[in-house]
């Protein structure tokens, strides 16, 4: 049964950090592309970041800079590194595994906010 446990989110002040944690059981982790979403308020699901089997790294423009995506294979954990934080910023950023199959996380609330 694939699961994810998905931490680290919370209410922030602009130009704050966060580190997004998503644990995962159920499937072969090392072997899938990982990758976090970002779903904000009447906004569709895009992609934040993503990182291959490889390590290869992948951002979306507005994050480049500010944001660090990184795997631990051996404890089966994605990360999200999120400094010099924007309102824009704001959503709920969920945990992706990609291969022959497709698996989502629940999310968890990022809040950017004075």
């Amino acid at each position: 049964q694939v699961q994810f446990v998905e931490s680290g989110g919370g209410l922030v002040q602009p130009g704050g950090s966060l580190r997004l944690s998503c644990a995962a059981a159920g499937f072969t982790f090392s072997l899938y592309e990982m990758g976090w979403y970002r779903q904000a308020p009447g906004n569709q699901r895009e992609l934040v970041a993503s990182i291959t089997m490889g390590n290869e790294v992948f951002y979306e423009e507005s994050v480049k800079g500010r944001f660090t995506i990184s795997r631990d294979n051996a404890g089966n954990t994605l990360y999200l590194q999120m400094n010099s934080l924007q309102v824009e910023d704001t959503g709920v950023y969920h945990c992706n595994a990609r291969s022959l199959e497709n698996f989502w996380g629940q999310g968890t609330q990022v809040t950017v906010s004075s």
